[in-house]
C-alpha cells in the first residue's frame, strides 16, 4: 500500500510542477463554462429590426413601443417606403422588418381586423423562425389586451405553460451539455498523456522493475486527476447557479455522485488512450478529435439525437457524454431521482468497467 501512495504522490508532483497542466485542469473548465454558458445559446436577444409604419396613428405607435420594449428586439431602422426594405436586408443592418398598413387604428376600431406584414431574413432559418415567432407573440398579446373588454364570437384562447424553464433561458439546455463536454475533454485529455509521458521521459523502466501491479499503477495515475476534477465539479456547479442562473432542482448529492461516476469514465477512457498511443501528441490528437466532435454532435445538447439518421442515433449510444447529459437534465433541471436515471447509471458503470479493464490489459501488453 505504501508503494501505491508513492505512485500517487509522484503523479501529483508531475501535475503541480507544470503550470500549463494546472491551468488546463483548473482554469480551463471555469473559462469554458463561462464562455460557453453565455455564448452557446439558442435565444435571440436584442435583434436589430426595422419598422415601416404607414399609419403613424395611436395604435401603431403603441404597438411599436411594445416591440421596442421587448428584450428580443432593438429597432435600428425606421423606414419610409417599401423600396428601403430590401437594401437594409442586403446591408445586414436588420434581421426583420415589420410593416404596419395605413389606417391601422381605423381598421382595428371599425373592422376589428388589420393586417401586419412581417418580413424576415431567412438566410439563417432558425433565427428567422424565432424572430417571427417572437414578433407574432407580441402582436397577439397586444391584440388580446385591446379586445379583452369586447365580446367577439368564437374566440379561442390558448394558455401556454413552460415547465422547468418558464423563462425559456438557453442556459438551462446548454449548461448540462457544457458540463459533460468540459469534464470529458479535460479529464480524458490530461490522463491520455500520463503513461505516454512516462515512456517519453524514460521513466517507464522504473515502473517496469517496480513490484507494483499494473492495476495499482493505473489507479494511482488516475487518482490525482479524480481529486482535481472534484474541484472542477464544484466550480462548475457554483458558476452555473450563481453566474448563469441555472438552479439545481434535484438532489445535489445525487448530482455529485453521478458526476464522479462520469469523471471515472472519462479518466478510464483517457488511460485507455494513453496505454494505446506511442507519443503525447498522438494521445492528445486522439483525445481531441475522437471525443470533441462526437461529444458536440452526438450528445444531444447541440442537436436533437431524435432528428438524426438511424446510423447516427445508434452511434450516439457509445458517446458517454450523451448519458451524462441526460442525467444532468433529469436531476438538475427536472428534479428527478434515481428511479428516472437508473438506465443511464448502468450504462456509464458498464463503460467504466469496460474502459478501465481494457486500459489495464493494454498496459500489461506494453509491459511484456
Amino acid at each position: 500500500m505504501k508503494q501505491f501512495f508513492v505512485f500517487i504522490k509522484k503523479e501529483f508532483y508531475h501535475i503541480f510542477r507544470d503550470k500549463r497542466t494546472m491551468f488546463i485542469l483548473l482554469g480551463m473548465p471555469i473559462v469554458q463554462i463561462i464562455i460557453f454558458g453565455f455564448a452557446l445559446t439558442n435565444e435571440v436577444k436584442n435583434a436589430k429590426i426595422g419598422v415601416l409604419d404607414f399609419a403613424k396613428d395611436a395604435a401603431s405607435t403603441s404597438l411599436i413601443t411594445e416591440i421596442q420594449a421587448s428584450r428580443y428586439f432593438d429597432i435600428a431602422q425606421t423606414l419610409s417606403s417599401q423600396k428601403e426594405i430590401e437594401p437594409v436586408f442586403q446591408k445586414g443592418n436588420v434581421k426583420l422588418v415589420i410593416v404596419l398598413p395605413a389606417n391601422f387604428n381605423a381598421e382595428l376600431t371599425h373592422l376589428h381586423t388589420a393586417k401586419i406584414q412581417i418580413i424576415a431574413d431567412a438566410t439563417d432559418p432558425n433565427i428567422a423562425n424565432q424572430l417571427t415567432n417572437y414578433a407574432s407573440a407580441i402582436i397577439r398579446d397586444y391584440q388580446q389586451r385591446i379586445t379583452e373588454n369586447q365580446q367577439l364570437p368564437y374566440t379561442i384562447q390558448t394558455q401556454v405553460r413552460m415547465l422547468y424553464n418558464p423563462q425559456m433561458k438557453g442556459a438551462y439546455n446548454f449548461v448540462p451539455g457544457v458540463m459533460a463536454m468540459v469534464l470529458l475533454l479535460v479529464c480524458t485529455m490530461m490522463t491520455a498523456i500520463t503513461i505516454v509521458r512516462e515512456k517519453e521521459l524514460g521513466t517507464m523502466e522504473i515502473l517496469l522493475v517496480s513490484p507494483a501491479r499494473p492495476f495499482r499503477i493505473i489507479v494511482a495515475k488516475a487518482i490525482p486527476y479524480l481529486l482535481l476534477s472534484t474541484i472542477n465539479i464544484a466550480s462548475i456547479l457554483l458558476l452555473s447557479v450563481f453566474v448563469l442562473g441555472v438552479p439545481i432542482n434535484g438532489s445535489i448529492w445525487l448530482l455529485l455522485g453521478v458526476s464522479m461516476l462520469f469523471i471515472l469514465v472519462s479518466l478510464s477512457l483517457g488511460l485507455l488512450i494513453s496505454a494505446s498511443a506511442d507519443t503525447q501528441q498522438t494521445a492528445m490528437f486522439i483525445a481531441l478529435v475522437a471525443l470533441f466532435l462526437p461529444t458536440v454532435m452526438l450528445s444531444g445538447f447541440m442537436f436533437p439525437v431524435a432528428n438524426m439518421p438511424v446510423v447516427l442515433r445508434v452511434l450516439s449510444n457509445v458517446v458517454p457524454a450523451k448519458w451524462y447529459y441526460n442525467i444532468v437534465n433529469a436531476v438538475m433541471i427536472k428534479g428527478l431521482g434515481v428511479q428516472a436515471i437508473w438506465k443511464e447509471l448502468l450504462i456509464l458503470s458498464g463503460m467504466l468497467i469496460f474502459f478501465l479493464g481494457l486500459a489495464i490489459q493494454k498496459f500489461k501488453i506494453r509491459l511484456a
